[in-house]
């Protein structure tokens, strides 16, 4: 289990860039204000373009500042966002239970990730407004036949009752925290030494030639 998390701006071991993205109304806005700041409205606007918040946390013994970015989610803002996927390391698939048209959108979602993300980006699904159980359209199921398709991890969240929300983003900046630790372990492993094994045969017919010269 990680740390109590710190939220001084002292030095940190690595920084994580993580973005959120979803149709608009999912509750990415109230995710985010709930991680950073522990606080929730209902009476949230729309994010207009590009906002982000930032925390500072503990994992594994190690500072960890974690870059939250939160997009809007209409049609209009979409060109704007595209330039944030290349500099995510972690993207965050937010879609509303109670809302299923959001839910089918996640696949486009997901194609936008391919074009214009990083190959090896962190991704993970989120079904927020689970507080909303008599509205629930998504069955938990849905979300998670989903994220086995595409092979990642799924949670489901309520920005209100604060569900889940730390769990999100702890394990995703944990997932990325390690491929990076990965990525620099290999980058500053010593290139392995190749001993080719000879055939007794070529070795016997060289140890010949060798002695013939010798004897000439």
């Amino acid at each position: 289990m990680a740390a109590a998390p710190s939220r001084s701006r002292g030095d940190f071991d690595h920084l994580i860039k993580l973005l959120l993205i979803g149709d608009s109304g999912v509750g990415k806005s109230c995710l985010l204000l709930r991680f950073s700041d522990d606080t929730f409205t209902t009476s949230f606007i729309t994010t207009i373009g590009i906002d982000f918040k930032v925390r500072t946390v503990e994992l594994d013994g190690k500072r960890v500042k974690l870059q939250i970015w939160d997009t809007a989610g209409q049609e209009r803002f979409r060109t704007i966002t595209t330039a944030y996927y290349r500099g995510a390391m972690g993207i965050l698939l937010v879609y509303d239970v109670t809302d299923e048209s959001s839910f089918n959108n996640i696949r486009n979602w997901i194609r936008n990730i391919e074009q214009h993300a990083s190959d090896n980006v962190n991704k993970i699904l989120v079904g927020n407004k689970v507080d909303m159980d008599a509205k629930r359209v998504v069955s938990t199921a849905q979300g998670q036949k989903l994220a086995d398709e595409y092979g990642i991890k799924f949670f489901e969240t309520s920005a209100k009752t604060n569900q889940n929300v730390e769990q999100v983003f702890f394990t995703i900046a944990r997932d990325i925290k390690q491929r990076l630790t990965e990525t620099v372990a290999a980058a500053t492993e010593p290139p392995a030494i190749q001993i080719s094994r000879q055939d007794p045969d070529q070795a016997g017919a060289a140890s010949s030639r060798w002695s013939a010269c010798c004897n000439t």
